[in-house]
């Protein structure tokens, strides 16, 4: 049972991640296992992961409806997307439950690095502001979606820091309506990777009620903010990649001391 600093620490730990998934789309499951590891003091990474899942899931949801009033996602395209890689994230998710949750994290951090270099190489990529599902492209999306949930759903991560470049290369979004569009799989995601970790018992809903009220109130912050960002050219993705690099970096460091390699 967690003590009452910790559910505060659990509250302010959700506006963190609340303000990242309004920001950027993404960021919040990895920024969440750890600050539930380290800060709230979970000891178990499976809950922590299980937990976050849930948390993140609502969160996104919430989230996506400031980011619907502002028309910034593309219904068809984010739906396309999110229904190929629920199917992903359940298969994933069963197999990343028997792998160590420490190498998990490691192995995701290292994935991040790349997606980090991508997102700064596509600052000038050719975008559809329309974002519609046309036929050339559709195969495109379902594809890129089953492998961002598939990924999503093994490492135990909403998989925002995959779905907003995965929308960007596969439906030619502009970042802005990518941000937006990539929160219904970030929920369909969570939500998924959520209910496989709570048939274990690896979700501690408590936590989890806390987390997603700091959630509500950082999320509104950061989408507030992504707006501002958005009218400068390459802002948004110079924020995002940064953030993959930061928590890239202190994920590899934490995960190599707990296993030892340094």
């Amino acid at each position: 049972m967690l003590s009452p600093v910790q559910f505060a620490l659990g509250g302010f730990a959700g506006s963190l991640v609340g303000f990242t998934l309004g920001l950027v789309g993404g960021g919040g499951s990895i920024l969440a296992v750890p600050l539930i590891v380290y800060l709230v003091g979970v000891s178990n990474p499976h809950v922590a992961i299980g937990t976050s899942a849930f948390a993140v899931a609502v969160n996104a949801g919430i989230n996506l409806a400031t980011h619907a009033r502002a028309r910034t996602v593309r219904w068809p395209v984010a739906a396309l997307f999110a229904a190929a890689g629920v199917v992903g994230a359940m298969l994933g998710s069963t197999i990343g439950k028997a792998v160590d949750g420490q190498k998990l994290l490691a192995a995701f951090a290292l994935l991040m690095l790349v997606v980090g270099v991508l997102m700064l190489r596509s600052r000038r990529a050719d975008h559809d502001a329309a974002g519609s599902v046309v036929p050339h492209r559709s195969v495109r999306v379902s594809a890129v979606g089953g492998l961002t949930g598939l990924l999503s759903g093994f490492f135990g991560i909403g998989g925002g820091f995959l779905v907003v470049p995965g929308l960007m290369y596969s439906a030619r979004l502009p970042i802005l309506y990518a941000v937006g569009s990539s929160l219904i799989a970030v929920a369909a995601f969570g939500l998924t990777t959520a209910i496989n970790y709570a048939r274990a018992g690896w979700v501690d809903w408590p936590l989890a009620g806390v987390f997603i009220g700091g959630g509500i109130i950082g999320g509104v912050v950061g989408a507030r903010l992504a707006h501002r960002l958005s009218r400068r050219k390459g802002a948004l993705n110079l924020v995002f990649a940064a953030l993959i690099f930061t928590v890239a970096i202190y994920m590899l460091y934490r995960s190599g001391h707990t296993l030892g390699l340094w």
